[in-house]
């Protein structure tokens, strides 16, 4: 069976047992706060579990992208040394919210496995969960029963609560499991060793397929558990294993999930893929044909690579895959963008997002690899600068704060500091490497760090958002809950009706105020968590139940619709100028500006800047009504025209936004009428990433005040001019300046000539050579001139010349061209920049340095003359 062939049975069997197929939710996820990727099957129903939405059906199964590189389930570090971890990965899952349970969804796993994939009963096993003493929580005696009935006993194995008690993470839905392990090992093998004593002890052949969890428990902040509403099964079976063990191979990379992407590698970088798990060659093919699926996914879905965030999750791992590529398959140049158009052609029918998005993810990827390149050809001279140092100073070991720099600063990876420095008869301080990096973690998790407790539950009624239509309300507390952080102790609230406007969309969370007559609380941002409106607020009333009021910060609020609004029409605008090849490709709106990413390969020019503001504030003139559609069934609103975002999860019921002929899928709050928008106005035009330009822009109040101070700074202007005809008077300046200038350059040479003779004068003899050390208030330009041409015409000598000029120290070293394998310019500026604490460098026969510490050129002068 093919992997296409795999996936579409699993889908085809449980469409049989009556349950809805669903597409995969995006792996990138944009509006949970707890995770940045989807990293489990399950993620995309939290909220049906615990009990904030009610699915779409009772039975549901699907195909769900995952990603595992950071926080519990980390994948990272294995991924390319065994056979079966992955950062990306597939996950089959059949889910029930309050329809069967442990009875049923051990049955249904049980005939597709043994009967519609054909599987041999005699090379499984299951396990279920022991108990825990410690949880109070009793062996799974049910599921013990259920398996007793398809399976031998001795083929049930009891596990832990590490292995068989699931968990997402350290608070939310949870409950016992059972796992389904497949022997693959030979006969031979298995008469030797029984598979029940390989069952999760990481054997290559003895894996685990499928983990059934049996959703009972909601773990609370403080580690208590609390049944949930209802009861549920979670499955998730890992596809690739699944492959593995249907193709009869003894590594996921055998399967054709991965071997057409290896074939490619194999043409590419003239290697051979022999699957060895310890050679770094194959380690590094099984690294790169595993990256480029996680790295190509999360573009897809509209997480570009960035130095922050969930961005740069997805740098590390391309740049991962980028250095295994060059160290281990001598790939100097970009080809890791050369691989997508196979996973196309592997996955773009089941996963359409990847032939939609196939041009951006290509350009994106290509730009990444050319940008680390470049990084690794500049930190390779710098490691060269260390290392030669070091030999200099007779160590042995690399400086720990200079290899960290090299890593954290410069984006060098450690290990290649490390391979280079061993060939040279070097070390680097490992244990010295590993703090410095751990106090950086641990600065990182300091900032970021904050004590949630457990919800106080006040009133169990639904919480409505009233801020489509008020800036203010009546309201409740219905929950609250205490947060500590290092700024101190705040409390979120959910509130009956509130007025505040969650973040997202890229809009920014409200701010505001909720008070009573007595007590008054700053609303210091909103957010929206598992479906509920949540506000942080400065403390907490005394009677929390009590009737509150709620403001919204108006001028911020009216600022942020306007930004909103103004975007849509941006996005309209861009597409008729520029092509419908334009998708928004994310975005900021917030009371100051907006900023807006967009597809685009090419700098817009200036006619094209001016076309779009143009198109966008006639709009606005035109004062059109905003046309909101509430709930609107998805596939009427698309229909209609309306814009749907990649990477976007849209429900069955959506909202749409209408502004003439501007249509979009959007939860933002916006302007009433184009009118209130005022005037747009473009600030910057940029490059985001490889094909994604940004527009920063402003409306509003924003824009009122940027004309003003425009005119503002032409008033001034004109005041200092002493003359209302600016442009006239500042050309008359510049042609002013222009022959000072020239007047200034002739002096500058006249004075130089006037030196030359007198520093001819100036050199000493040192034994067999010349030496001129020599002070002086010239600039740079004619300092360079003049040492090129003393040492031309001086022989067997030796020029420093240090400078003053604008108060800045400034060391240049020349040596003749007869002395240049005996002294190296660029060692001497070495040495005597340290007295200005400064640095440099240049070639055997000239070097320059600037510095910070001017009193420091008399030291240097001293040294000059003694080295």
């Amino acid at each position: 069976m093919t992997s296409q062939e795999i996936r579409q049975k699993f889908l085809d069997y449980f469409k049989s047992k009556d349950h809805l197929i669903v597409p995969s939710a995006p792996i990138v996820l944009k509006d949970d706060p707890t995770l940045m990727f989807s990293n489990s099957g399950m993620t995309q129903f939290k909220d049906y579990f615990l009990g904030y939405k009610e699915p779409k059906a009772s039975r549901i199964a699907d195909t769900q992208k995952c990603l595992r590189v950071s926080g519990k389930h980390n994948d990272l570090d294995d991924v390319g040394r065994d056979t079966y971890h992955h950062t990306m990965f597939e996950m089959l899952g059949n889910w029930s919210f309050g329809d069967y349970f442990k009875k049923e969804a051990i049955a249904f796993a049980w005939e597709l496995l043994t009967e519609v994939y054909g599987i041999p009963k005699e090379n499984l096993y299951v396990t279920i969960f022991e108990g825990d003493a410690s949880e109070n929580l009793e062996r799974d005696h049910d599921a013990y029963d259920f398996w007793k009935s398809l399976i031998s006993e001795d083929r049930i194995i009891n596990g832990n609560k590490k292995d068989n008690f699931w968990e997402m993470g350290a608070s939310g839905p949870c409950g016992p499991c059972s796992e389904i392990h497949v022997d693959l090992r030979s006969e031979e093998e298995k008469a030797k060793v029984s598979g029940l004593d390989l069952v999760n002890n990481d054997h290559p052949q003895v894996v685990e397929i499928w983990n059934l969890v049996f959703m009972q428990y909601n773990r609370k902040a403080d580690g208590s558990l609390e049944n949930l509403p209802a009861k549920h099964i979670d499955t998730g079976m890992g596809f690739e294993r699944l492959c593995m063990a249907l193709q009869g191979k003894s590594s996921n990379y055998d399967t054709d999930v991965f071997t057409p992407l290896i074939a490619k590698v194999e043409e590419l970088s003239g290697k051979k893929y022999t699957a060895v798990l310890a050679d770094e060659k194959d380690i590094a093919i099984r690294v790169v044909v595993d990256h480029i699926r996680a790295v190509s996914f999360a573009i897809a879905d509209g997480q570009l690579p960035s130095n922050g965030g969930a961005g740069y999750v997805i740098r590390r791992i391309l740049r991962r895959g980028i250095s295994y590529s060059y160290r281990f398959l001598g790939m100097k140049e970009p080809f890791l963008y050369k691989l997508v158009a196979v996973l196309q052609e592997q996955m773009g029918t089941f996963f359409p997002e990847l032939q939609k998005q196939g041009t951006l993810v290509t350009e994106v990827i290509k730009s990444e690899e050319e940008s680390f390149l470049r990084t690794i050809e500049n930190g390779l001279i710098r490691v060269e600068k260390l290392i030669q140092q070091t030999i200099t100073d007779n160590q042995k070991v690399l400086p720990t704060e200079e290899v960290f720099e090299l890593y954290d600063t410069y984006g060098f990876p450690d290990d290649l500091t490390r391979i280079i420095a061993e060939e040279k008869g070097l070390t680097i301080d490992e244990k010295g490497f590993e703090q410095a990096l751990d106090k950086q973690k641990q600065r990182s998790k300091a900032d970021s760090a904050q004590k949630v407790y457990d919800w106080v539950t006040l009133e169990e009624k639904p919480e409505n958002f009233v801020g489509y239509d008020k800036f203010e309300s009546e309201t409740y507390i219905t929950r609250y809950r205490k947060v500590e952080n290092k700024d101190g102790e705040f409390y979120q609230v959910v509130l009956s009706e509130s007025p505040f406007y969650p973040e997202g969309g890229g809009q920014v969370g409200d701010k505001g105020i909720l008070e009573n007559a007595a007590e008054s609380f700053e609303v210091l941002e909103t957010k929206k968590e598992n479906g509920l409106i949540v506000s942080l607020i400065s403390g907490l009333p005394k009677d929390a139940g009590a009737l509150l009021y709620a403001k919204v910060n108006n001028s911020d609020r009216k600022n942020s619709q306007a930004n909103h609004s103004v975007t849509h029409l941006l996005h309209e605008a861009l597409r008729e100028v520029l092509g419908t090849h334009v998708e928004q490709k994310g975005s900021y709106v917030g009371p100051d500006y907006l900023r807006f990413d967009f597809s685009h390969f090419n700098k817009m020019t200036e006619e094209e800047l001016a076309l779009v503001e143009n198109k966008v504030n006639a709009k606005i003139k035109e004062s059109i009504a905003l046309q909101e559609f509430r709930s609107i069934p998805i596939q009427e609103a698309l229909d209609k025209g309306a814009m749907a975002l990649f990477g976007e999860k849209y429900g069955d019921s959506v909202r749409m936004i209408q502004f003439g002929s501007s249509k979009e899928l959007c939860g933002g709050t916006h302007v009433k009428n184009t009118s209130e928008i005022g005037h747009f106005k473009i600030v910057s035009e940029s490059s985001a990433a490889a094909g994604i330009r940004r527009i920063e822009a402003i409306s509003g109040d924003e824009s009122e005040k940027y004309f003003k101070n425009l005119e503002q700074q032409m008033t001034e202007l004109s005041q200092l001019l002493k003359s209302k005809d600016i442009i006239r008077s500042i050309e008359k300046l510049m042609e002013e300046n222009a022959s000072l200038k020239s007047e200034v350059e002739a002096f500058k040479k006249e004075r130089a000539k006037g030196e030359i003779g007198d520093w001819k004068a100036a050199y000493e003899q040192k034994g067999d050579k010349l030496l001129l050390v020599k002070r002086t208030s010239l600039d740079a330009a004619s300092v360079k001139d003049i040492v090129f041409q003393l040492k031309k015409e001086i022989p067997t000598s030796i020029t420093v010349i240090l400078s003053d000029a604008d108060g800045k120290p400034m060391i240049t070293v020349g040596v003749s061209d007869d002395l240049a394998g005996i002294y190296q310019a660029g060692a001497l500026i070495k040495e005597l920049a340290r007295e200005i604490q400064g640095g440099g460098g240049g070639n055997p026969g000239f070097a320059t340095a600037g510095g910070k510490n001017l009193d420091g050129l008399e030291n240097a002068y001293q040294k000059a003359l003694n080295l």
